[in-house]
């Protein structure tokens, strides 16, 4: 109920809202020569909201902005039920419906529902930018944008996933990532029946049914399906070994410095776990190892109820269920499901090794494995090191992997049985001695069977008599990397082993090995692997 009280003797009128649902008196000033500074224009705006004290040009456009208080939506779309507060953005929703976009850009044709987007488009041809933020100057085209990125130097992030606690500095960021939860998919291939959470992946999709190559390199005149896949293109023309930006305290590279500046996070200590000190490129990464510690696993698989610690290992898995593989190879038409792999696998038909060591000339199919070449083989900077017993590491896997000998994590678990192991490699032999699942490795000459290739590959070269692994100190060659690099510390006064006791260094893992337990029992320490 909404009583008017008119007094004769006071300048304005006031209606109080009486109903318990709608708490707040709405004034109306009288005066309609009074003028309330704006920032668009000097139009007198006399009426005024006593909530948040904006103040409107006409009484329709006040009762409306009431309805963002009271949360009332009066206008109800007859086909899907939706809601609105006002007529208008009913009106548009309605488009969504019928398809239609009556609103037109003269310069390239393009059509939209909204004026406002219209007129948002039309800044692109324009390159106007008139929303700037006062802190950095950089410019946008929207208001929206520039609100968005307030939050980059605020660190504001106020919207919260329910389920999972995660927060996002965009509400659209967080619709999208419910989506996770839900196992929503709304955005449907009309030619495969694939569904998508987002309607950008589902476009990108299309291109693989189209054939369409919108992307073109400025330089070559080579066409690619997807942004991505140009810019790594491009750093081929660029720089030679395929990445242009180099760390300076570990010499690994990137194609991006976008890259390479998160990378630098982790020795700067920006991110660094609590628990075990170790130091993330991110603060998205940093939160999803700690659940490593906590054993949160917020995603769970909507078919066989598997959990997951990040989002991007259940969207993988979830593969498994679809059966689906998008990707076929046109030389041999074994299908798969990531566009990456099928780039990966056309180097085993092309033979393309376009990346060449500039050391060695040793040759590469893709970037990464020509970076940890070098860094293995021509490099002695060892910045990783264990904090159980100091042995030292040239890149962060090994590391990694050596960690697990002393907390005995075994992350790799078999999906038939209660097995964990910890490496890949075990449970790849376990699958197919336990399961018959996999294909066997076998040799041609002595039908011996191998769960990897590359151990099979090293088998062979014994029959064939092959040592390919040169000593650059002694004419001594050995069959694999691994038996050259032990031999290395026979020429080397180099200690990489060290007792994490006493300190004392070694050369070989075996002697460090009977030193650390002599020196634990002169401690009385018990209860440490190595």
């Amino acid at each position: 109920m909404i009583r008017l009280e008119d007094d004769d003797n006071c300048p304005e009128m006031e209606a109080v809202i009486t109903d318990k649902s709608q708490p707040f008196v709405t004034k109306t000033e009288a005066d309609s020569n009074d003028v309330t500074e704006h920032p668009r224009d000097d139009k007198p705006r006399p009426y005024l909201c006593t909530v948040c004290d904006k103040r409107f040009t006409q009484r329709g456009h006040l009762d409306s902005h009431k309805r963002s208080h009271t949360g009332e939506k009066p206008f109800v779309c007859t086909v899907c039920d939706k809601r609105f507060t006002q007529r208008g953005h009913l009106d548009s929703h309605k488009r969504v419906h019928s398809g239609e976009k009556p609103f037109v850009c003269t310069v390239c044709d393009k059509r939209f529902t909204q004026r406002g987007h219209l007129d948002s488009h039309k800044r692109v041809h324009t390159e106007e930018k008139p929303f700037v933020c006062t802190v950095c100057d950089k410019r946008f085209t929207q208001r929206g944008h520039l609100d968005s990125h307030k939050r980059v130097h605020s660190g504001e992030k106020p919207f919260v996933c329910t389920v999972c606690d995660k927060r996002f500095t965009e509400r659209g960021s967080l619709n999208v990532h419910k989506r996770i939860h839900t196992a929503e998919n709304p955005f449907v291939c009309t030619v495969c029946d694939r569904r998508f959470t987002q309607r950008g992946p589902l476009n990108r999709h299309k291109r693989i049914h189209s054939g369409e190559k919108p992307f073109l390199c400025h330089v070559c005149n080579k066409g690619f399906t997807w942004i991505t896949q140009l810019n790594v293109h491009m750093v081929r023309h660029t720089d030679a070994e395929g990445s242009s930006y180099s760390c300076s305290q570990c010499e690994k590279r990137f194609s991006f410095q976008s890259s390479l500046s998160m990378h630098m996070n982790i020795h700067r200590s920006k991110y660094k776990c609590t628990e075990c000190g170790k130091c993330c490129r991110s603060s998205s990464a940093l939160a999803e190892h700690k659940r490593s510690h906590s054993g949160e696993k917020p995603f769970e698989c909507h078919v066989c109820s598997k959990r997951f610690t990040q989002s991007s290992n259940l969207a993988v898995h979830s593969i498994i269920h679809s059966a689906e593989k998008l990707f076929e190879c046109h030389v041999c038409h074994k299908a798969f499901s990531q566009s990456a792999l099928l780039i990966h696998h056309m180097t085993v038909h092309t033979g393309e090794k376009p990346y060449k060591c500039s050391l060695c000339n040793k040759s590469f199919s893709q970037p990464s494995i020509l970076h940890r070449h070098k860094r293995c083989v021509h490099s002695n900077r060892r910045p990783y090191h264990c904090p159980y017993c100091g042995k030292l590491f040239k890149i962060h896997i090994q590391l990694k992997r050596h960690v697990r000998i002393h907390t005995d994590a075994k992350p790799y678990s078999c999906r038939h049985c209660s097995d964990c192991f910890r490496n890949h490699g075990q449970l790849k032999t376990h699958l197919l001695k336990s399961h018959n699942e996999g294909t066997w490795f076998t040799c041609d000459i002595c039908q011996k069977k191998f769960s990897l290739n590359g151990n099979l590959k090293k088998h062979v070269q014994r029959h064939e008599a092959v040592k390919p692994y040169v000593c650059s100190q002694c004419p001594k060659r050995f069959y694999t990397a691994c038996d050259l690099r032990q031999h290395h510390p026979v020429h080397s006064k180099y200690k990489q082993f060290s007792c994490g006791l006493c300190d004392r260094l070694f050369k070989r893992k075996e002697t460090v090995k009977i030193h650390f337990k002599k020196c634990s029992a002169e401690r009385g320490v018990t209860g440490v692997l190595l």
